[in-house]
């Protein structure tokens, strides 16, 4: 089949739609089940890429996250502690497979961008990531495979019309890519750059020790990346995505956008956030947004109004400003990618907060003294890669 035609584009009033060959060869996916849309396709050929670079870079199964053509979370199969399965509402579930902890993680980088995502895995879908994705809100995934127990469990989702597409590994795409804007063809080169050790080679700081678990944490940053709507920073932690900004203007906001969401995801493990009473009828979602609003400074509100009672069994106390920058201090050993050079070092000291250690980025800047400054003083260490990573 070398042309699906969809329901619309981008929105219901962008017709006819369709994905094609214009070669005439048949198209590298087919759809194993439900009907996906134009944003569905984008979501999955973005994430698919990011998940087999991630595993060619890594040797590790690989999973991803996507919301509206970016990642909300990237993750390679690391194992789960016990705290890490808590607040991503698996630690039921039992020991999981490789492949299932790295969407364990993809998602709960930031479960509430990651509501209702699109899901990109590297490996062939097997039952345990089935079962994982059965319980969350998620438009569809794309694989390479999938067990007949894993096709079986999905199946089911959606009352049946979950989106779930096949994709063939060892299809390359031609050397040349193009896409139309105004009526206007565009052509370039594809972004084939390998993220390797040698990229990450020019360490341009007085610290220059990163562990080999820092360098697989480089190349999650700068290959998450790749297929991140520009302007974009990724911090990452023990293989995955820990926060992502993407698509502003200004680096600095992206770096902020991106280290709250990285704050978030660590304050999630501290004993205030963990020590949380749920009532037994909330789902996962609501529990999500209510930890959010626990973490927030809204909660003053929630504690006066009395909604609270809707959500725990017994009233938290208030989770004190103090109180989270001294949880926030313990976190450490955190690395940041970026998809363009820093041009000020206020981007570095934003980091810091955010207990960021190593550092990836193109370099070039006419600031790069200051920023290389601001790492040593706090005994960071910086590898300039040379190479711009936008994606649009």
């Amino acid at each position: 089949m070398n042309e699906i035609q969809l329901k619309y584009g981008c929105n219901p009033n962008q017709k006819p739609s369709r994905i094609f060959m214009e070669d005439g060869s048949d198209l590298p996916v087919t759809v194993l089940n439900g009907k996906p849309g134009y944003i569905n396709f984008l979501d999955a050929f973005n994430g698919w890429q990011l998940v087999k670079e991630l595993k060619e870079a890594t040797g590790l199964p690989a999973a991803t996250s996507f919301k509206h053509v970016s990642p909300a979370g990237a993750a390679v199969g690391l194992p789960l502690n016990d705290t890490l399965a808590k607040i991503y509402w698996v630690d039921d579930l039992g020991e999981l497979s490789p492949l299932a902890c790295a969407y364990a993680r993809a998602r709960g980088a930031d479960r509430m961008s990651s509501f209702g995502d699109f899901i990109a895995l590297s490996d062939v879908c097997d039952a345990d990531t089935a079962r994982l994705i059965k319980r969350e809100v998620s438009d569809g995934v794309i694989a390479p495979g999938y067990t007949d127990e894993a096709l079986e469990l999905l199946k089911q989702k959606k009352k049946g019309a979950y989106n779930i597409i096949q994709i063939d590994p060892s299809y390359r795409p031609a050397p040349i890519e193009h896409k139309q804007v105004y009526g206007i063809t565009f052509e370039q080169g594809r972004n084939e750059l390998d993220i390797n050790g040698d990229l990450l080679s020019n360490i341009v700081t007085v610290n220059k020790e990163i562990p080999e678990s820092a360098l697989i944490d480089m190349k999650i940053a700068l290959i998450t990346l790749k297929y991140t709507q520009s302007n974009s920073v990724c911090y990452v932690k023990d293989g995955q995505a820990i926060g992502i900004g993407a698509g502003q203007q200004s680096r600095i906001h992206c770096t902020r956008l991106a280290g709250s969401k990285a704050d978030n995801w660590f304050l999630r493990q501290s004993p205030q956030v963990l020590g949380l009473q749920f009532v037994d009828s909330l789902g996962r979602a609501n529990r999500d947004n209510a930890i959010d609003v626990y973490m927030g400074d809204e909660y003053m509100d929630v504690l006066a109004d009395g909604t609270w009672e809707g959500i725990f069994k017994v009233k938290p106390p208030v989770f004190t400003r103090e109180e989270k920058r001294a949880w926030l201090d313990k976190m450490q050993d955190v690395t940041l990618g970026s998809d363009a050079f820093f041009p000020f070092s206020d981007n570095i000291e934003r980091a810091h907060k955010s207990g960021v250690k190593y550092i990836a980025q193109p370099g070039g800047s006419v600031r790069d003294a200051d920023v290389i400054a601001c790492c040593d003083k706090y005994n960071m260490v910086m590898a300039f890669t040379g190479i711009r990573l936008f994606h649009h």
